[in-house]
């Protein structure tokens, strides 16, 4: 179910240590290299960066003043056409500031399943 993208590198942007664990760990497993950031400000230093990344996975709420709609946004920014997949367990907040982002980026709500989460990740990559 990876697709033809197996070795992809994935950045994931999670503020809960324990959550960016699990999700780092899942994506390793499923042949990806992941590169890991705490929050929005970190994971645009990285995108920064000379680092070939092949998909943005945010969490759509995280402290310190940037979301993940706003690091999808200056991610375009630098790479417009960086694949995004957002994720969240607060639907309220993406419904809301999803019309002002004005871009149809994907969700996976969390908690989600490995499946789930691989297939998003598969569709994404295989539409370049």
């Amino acid at each position: 179910m990876l697709g033809e993208k197996s070795g992809a590198v994935i950045l994931v942007v999670e503020d809960d240590e324990d959550v960016r664990a699990l999700v780092n760990a899942t994506l390793e497993d499923m042949d990806y290299q992941v590169i890991s950031a705490s929050d929005g400000p970190s994971a645009l230093e990285i995108l920064r960066g000379d680092r070939h990344i092949d998909l943005l996975f945010t969490d759509v709420v995280m402290p310190g003043g940037m979301s993940g709609l706003q690091l999808a946004k200056q991610a375009r920014n630098s790479r417009p056409d960086i694949p995004v997949l957002l994720t969240s367990g607060y639907n309220e907040e993406f419904v809301s500031a999803k019309p002002a982002f004005g871009d149809n980026l994907p969700l996976i709500r969390k908690p989600f399943r490995r499946r789930k989460l691989g297939e998003a990740i598969a569709n994404l990559l295989n539409q370049e």
